[in-house]
């Protein structure tokens, strides 16, 4: 009515920038909007569609890269995907890529119009066909191939293989390792991180033994080059963080390597087992034979197992009968493993370590058994051994890529540092709870540096002694405690408003610089990042995706209208958001529950949400502190307490530097009584002489 165009049907509203998205329900009317018409550059959704696909079968090349270039910029809309897929928009697609006439720009961008339309989960990824599946496996085993065609292909048979489990195998079958460790080795970034994400792919769905199997062959092939090449290091020197997709797989592929220990660590021992029978006096004899081999020649049945209950006691396990101990779950026979490793690569400090013991007083007699059980459990716990791998996470170790038997080797390591921090507390059989609460700190701390090797490791956890450790803890005390004195806290309180303001404002200009936040969908992990940011007036939030290879707004494409803060009515977190709220309360989504947030607001007279998963609990803190202060509410996240804590404390000590070294009473002086009479009042109108 507004422009009184004669078949209105035939017109639709578009942006004019960005996406070129159409207008419908679901989108508000932007302020840069385009109203075309057929059979001009763009059409209404159904024509549009027809037209597209119609020059898709057109014998011109130019036609059709034409057509699929349109196709590649509307495809993103979920209006307009539906209108292509209802008219088998997915089958010609497919045809052009089984066909593989051209191996060029062309196929480039049915393969991007493919995946495209395929992330919408209108249709599902098991209804692809084994031929056309095969064909994309063909893309990625060729030598040959251009290379804006090879990592769309990685990235398709990785969306098949996370999401069926039946054409995973058959790309599982089909695509060989080493022909993806060909295509670590280039210098190509995205086709680097596609492979990646297909090999992990791969690994998450085997099975154990098959997982195990294709670690070894990773490993054997020299996998571990590739990881310190990606990170551009050399042994020895500090690990630098790699770009964000890549240092999740490298995560996914710390967490899967070391899962392989979980079978282990959920096995108790079996008393009827020979295997385990022999190995534990294996790591017996390895203490104390042969010695105890000649003391024992002769002797009676009765005799010689007094004599072997007694020497387990003294390698420092609780019963005499050594099963007994390890039959608790974590850490099983994964305890017996790290022992006997020790005991066989590293003799000469096992020996000592028993022996030595085996001569102190034995109230301060550290126990090797009791030890090597409980400090299994603590780097189960610390490198989360056997939870499933998050979705979002990038933290790995370096260290673990370094040699074969990272685990048991950091075992070696740590049970050592045990050892010698005994020693340094002269602890006693009382104080084994205290020493283990001071090794995970010495441990904590370091893992946390991300040594690169683990001789690096060795050297900056043995540096940590436990004098060092008190150090830390009185240096952070002081740091956390301050002064308790009423004075001070009525100076914190007064000073408390002007801080928080000086925090709100660092929040908004957070987001005012804005953050890259990534795609989340209930099938599988995508690539795929969109940039969010708060406009300089602190009217409107402004968002759209990022394309690929982008690094933040300048390469932000606004698909929406901007959100305007007024029309924001709350702020939900955890489980509260709808995008995870569907997602089950399994352990696996625990960390996603973490860091989702999202915002209702009003959208024609309906509630609509914009939904975040943030990359890290820091950026979800100052987004939802930000977005909080938006809104009027208070900031209550961790991150706010942590920063307006660290801000008093700093203020307060300006302020009461000129009271060093003076006490501070923790009362203020008594005000003394009134005198009995006031005559000592000086009269003003008397006149002086």
């Amino acid at each position: 009515p507004r422009w009184s165009l004669a078949h209105s049907e035939r017109y639709a509203l578009q942006f004019a920038d960005g996406h070129r998205r159409y207008i419908t329900e679901n989108f508000p009317l932007p302020t840069s909007i385009l109203l075309t018409s057929a059979p001009a550059s763009v059409r209404c959704q159904d024509l549009e569609a027809e037209w597209l696909l119609g020059r898709l079968q057109s014998g011109s090349r130019e036609v059709r890269r034409e057509a699929l270039q349109h196709l590649v910029l509307l495809a993103p809309d979920m209006t307009f995907a539906q209108e292509v897929i209802s008219r088998d928009g997915l089958q010609r697609l497919g045809t052009i890529i089984e066909d593989g006439d051209d191996l060029g720009e062309v196929l480039a961008l049915t393969l991007r119009t493919f995946l495209e339309l395929m992330e919408h989960g209108v249709v599902s990824w098991e209804t692809l066909s084994i031929p056309f599946v095969r064909k994309v496996v063909s893309y990625v085993n060729m030598n040959l191939m251009d290379a804006s065609v090879q990592p769309l292909a990685l990235r398709l048979l990785e969306s098949v293989t996370l999401s069926s489990p039946a054409l995973g195998q058959l790309v599982k079958s089909e695509v060989p390792l080493s022909r993806l460790l060909v295509h670590l080795q280039v210098m190509n970034q995205q086709l680097q991180t596609k492979a990646m994400a297909l090999l992990t792919a791969l690994l998450q769905g085997a099975s154990p033994a098959e997982r195990k199997d294709m670690l070894d062959q990773l490993w054997q092939r020299n996998l571990r080059q590739f990881i310190y090449k990606v990170g551009r290091m050399e042994p020895g020197r500090p690990f630098p963080t790699p770009h964000l997709p890549m240092a999740h797989h490298l995560y996914v592929l710390q967490s899967l390597t070391l899962g392989l220990l979980e079978p282990r660590m959920r096995m108790p021992l079996d008393p009827y087992s020979q295997e385990q029978r022999e190995q534990l006096q294996a790591l017996r004899q390895a203490a104390f034979e042969p010695e105890g081999e000649s003391l024992g020649t002769g002797l009676s049945a009765d005799r010689r197992r007094s004599l072997c209950a007694r020497e387990f006691r003294k390698l420092g396990f609780s019963n005499s009968n050594p099963g007994q101990d390890l039959e608790r779950v974590p850490p099983g026979l994964l305890a017996l493993d790290n022992m006997l490793y020790f005991s066989r690569h590293a003799p000469s400090a096992y020996s000592r370590f028993v022996l030595e013991n085996s001569s102190r007083e034995d109230k301060h007699e550290c126990p090797f058994a009791r030890s090597s059980i409980q400090l299994t459990v603590l780097l189960c716990e610390l490198l989360r051994v056997g939870e499933p791998c998050s979705e979002t996470a990038q933290d790995f170790s370096p260290m673990f890529f370094g040699q074969d038997q990272s685990f048991h080797e950091l075992f070696c390591v740590s049970i050592q540092l045990l050892n010698k921090t005994w020693k340094e507390m002269r602890a006693t059989q009382e104080d084994f709870d205290k020493v283990m609460q001071v090794v995970r700190e010495q441990l904590a701390r370091t893992l946390a540096l991300k040594p690169s090797s683990l001789e690096l490791f060795r050297t900056k956890v043995n540096a940590l002694t436990y004098g060092e450790v008190l150090r830390l803890r009185q240096t952070e005390r002081l740091h956390q405690e301050g002064t308790l004195a009423p004075p001070i806290l009525e100076l914190r309180e007064k000073l408390k408003p002007e801080l928080m303001g000086l925090i709100r404002q660092q929040r908004l200009l957070r987001l005012c610089e804005g953050t890259l936040f990534r795609k989340i969908s209930s099938r599988r992990r995508q690539d795929k990042l969109w940039f969010c940011c708060l406009s300089p007036n602190h009217k409107v939030l402004q968002y759209g995706d990022v394309e690929e290879g982008g690094q933040g707004s300048d390469t932000c494409s606004p698909q929406t209208a901007p959100l305007p803060v007024a029309d924001i009515r709350a702020l939900l977190t955890g489980k509260d958001c709808p995008h995870v709220r569907e997602k089950g309360s399994g352990k696996q989504n625990k960390d996603l529950y973490e860091l989702a947030f999202s915002v209702s607001y009003d959208r024609e007279e309906e509630e609509a949400y914009l939904n975040f998963i943030a990359p890290s609990k820091r950026e979800f803190h100052l987004w939802t502190d930000g977005l909080s202060a938006l809104l009027g509410s208070p900031m209550g996240s961790e991150q706010t307490r942590l920063d307006l804590e660290q801000l008093l404390t700093m203020e307060t000590k300006l302020r009461l530097l000129e009271l060093e070294n003076v006490p501070i009473p923790e009362k203020p002086p008594p005000i003394p009584p009134p005198p009995t009479n006031f005559n000592f009042c000086y009269d003003c109108s008397i006149a002086e002489p």
